[in-house]
């Protein structure tokens, strides 16, 4: 491989504070022909690894660079920046998929087995006992790489699975329904699972209109954008049981304020935006294939499509 500039790949990482002791020495590792600095010439990159909270806000200095590798899944901060004009490639990392399926099938199975209601308070609560999964409609909104991996790891315990997807395609044991169809799908949906992109089409989709339309006593459990929900339509449809409880795990504000009625909200869980994370173990190697390949006169895997916004 040649980089036109001798045998050493000059790649710059902009990241937040303290990512790049995390992130340097499996970057280094899986790539050993990469020069990888924080600073230096802007002209002289080949290739920018980016995540939010970067220094890097002016793209434009960086003329030679061939690829802007994001190690985020989502790219919302970074796609409309009017200064990036080279290719952007998010990531697709299968520790981060792993581990949002785990999230998502853990919170799914608290739904499914009605766990809450085994209170430690002297009750005996005998016969009450939950259908099995394959009774347990479950809807997916997003059917991308994190979709599918939660779709498959709960069609494998036996959840019968709906998927809504823009693209269509076809996922083997996943009936996809095209946005078309986002009404039925909510309607099926005791178990609803929020993974989709943050765009101007998702923005307040799940507005009192739809949440209306779930079934009494479902859950909603969003790992995915914050801005898909309409806050108070959504503390609203609690009262009234549709959904019955709500897993959130990303805001519009984060960290979420301590004020804010999700919090003491009897019906919904909050968790810190821990659903998963990009692993710096398993996505290093996704960084060196993709780079590898830019470098190579391939092109990058994982493009992102910069009118549809991922």
């Amino acid at each position: 491989m040649s980089t036109d500039r001798g045998d050493t790949m000059k790649v710059r990482f902009s990241a937040r504070d303290g990512a790049w002791d995390e992130w340097a020495p499996a970057l280094r590792a899986a790539l050993p022909e990469m020069t990888l600095s924080r600073d230096g010439d802007p002209a002289g990159f080949d290739a920018i690894i980016y995540a939010p909270g970067g220094d890097i806000t002016d793209f434009t200095p960086y003329r030679n660079a061939r690829l802007i590798q994001s190690l985020w899944a989502g790219v919302e901060r970074i796609v409309g920046n009017a200064t990036l004009t080279q290719p952007l490639a998010r990531m697709v990392d299968p520790g981060l998929q792993r581990g949002m399926a785990e999230y998502c099938t853990g919170w799914a199975m608290r739904a499914h087995l009605g766990m809450d209601r085994y209170a430690q308070d002297g009750i005996w609560r005998n016969g009450q006992v939950p259908p099995l999964a394959d009774a347990r409609p479950v809807t997916v909104l997003g059917m991308g790489a994190l979709g599918q991996a939660v779709a498959s790891m709960l069609t494998a315990i036996g959840f019968p699975v709906t998927g809504v997807s823009a693209s269509g395609r076809a996922v083997p044991g996943v009936s996809v329904l095209p946005v078309a169809a986002l009404d039925q799908a909510l309607a099926g949906a005791q178990i609803l699972i929020c993974l989709l992109p943050d765009t101007p089409d998702t923005q307040g989709l799940l507005d009192a209109r739809r949440l209306a339309l779930l079934p009494q006593g479902a859950w909603l459990i969003n790992p995915g954008r914050g801005t898909l929900i309409d806050d108070a339509a959504l503390l609203e449809a609690l009262d009234g049981g549709r959904p019955a409880h709500a897993v959130l795990d990303v805001f519009r504000a984060e960290p979420l304020p301590a004020d804010h009625a999700f919090w003491c909200h009897p019906a919904v869980t909050v968790t810190p935006h821990i659903a998963a994370e990009t692993r710096p173990e398993t996505a290093a190697p996704v960084v060196a294939q993709n780079l590898r390949r830019v470098m190579a006169g391939q092109p990058a895997l994982y493009l992102v499509d910069r009118q549809r916004g991922y």
